[in-house]
């Protein structure tokens, strides 16, 4: 297994499992840090067990647009994909994909061995963790080598159970502005409507979010009304 890294890899993801995962999911608009705890058997020692103790920083989503994704993804690609990414943009709302990314912070690994069977050392740091009430730790089993792969599962489980969240949160951040944008919008066209020095303002507000064409007949209308 040492002459192949590959087979690492593999042989480190598909010999892990997160038994107890974070009670809480990750941030939506910040960092997360989540508290783990990988318990591996020592692979030259009998009743040998390594606990691992460290910090794995989430950082906070961010939104893959569909005008990020004609910039990154379609490069190369014919009409018809364009003709895609053109309907994407015209559909933002629609969709929302979140990337997320990870960092484990070296500084923070506490590191010790204990000569008990594995099964009794999990079920001890189990048992420690729920007594600590840390909504954001995490008790992983896994392999000594490489034990960074180990990590892998508990991110992929932690996205799984954020994501759906995480969308939500910022689907109600942007019906939010929406809403206060709108607000902010008949705000100034009434006040045009009363001052005629505001118009300018209005002008700007309208060009600011972009939607001088969507207001451009009401807004002459209120230029016309204002004289």
């Amino acid at each position: 297994m040492k002459d192949n890294p590959q087979f690492d890899f593999w042989y480190a993801v598909n010999n892990t499992e997160v038994v107890a995962g974070p009670q809480s999911r990750l941030e939506t608009f910040g960092a997360t840090m989540v508290n783990y705890h990988l318990v591996t058997e020592l692979m030259d020692s009998v009743d040998k067990v390594r606990v691992r103790e460290g910090k794995l920083k989430a950082f906070r989503p961010e939104i893959i647009t569909p005008q990020s994704i004609d910039e990154m993804m379609l490069e190369g690609f014919g009409s018809e994909a364009r003709e895609y990414a053109d309907w994407l943009q015209h559909h933002a709302d629609e969709l929302q994909i979140l990337k997320y990314g990870f960092k484990i912070q070296k500084q923070e690994i506490n590191d010790y061995i204990l000569s008990d069977p594995l099964e009794a050392v999990i079920e001890r740091v189990k048992d420690g963790l729920a007594e600590s009430g840390d909504p954001l730790g995490a008790v992983l089993v896994g392999v000594d080598r490489p034990w960074e792969v180990c990590l892998l599962k508990l991110m992929v489980e932690l996205v799984q159970g954020s994501v759906a969240g995480n969308i939500q949160d910022i689907r109600q951040q942007q019906r939010d502005r929406k809403t206060q944008r709108h607000q902010q919008i008949e705000q100034a066209f009434l006040n045009a409507s009363r001052d005629a020095s505001k118009v300018p303002e209005l002008a700007s507000l309208l060009r600011q979010n972009g939607l001088f064409e969507h207001y451009e007949d009401r807004f002459f209308a209120a230029v016309c009304a204002s004289k």
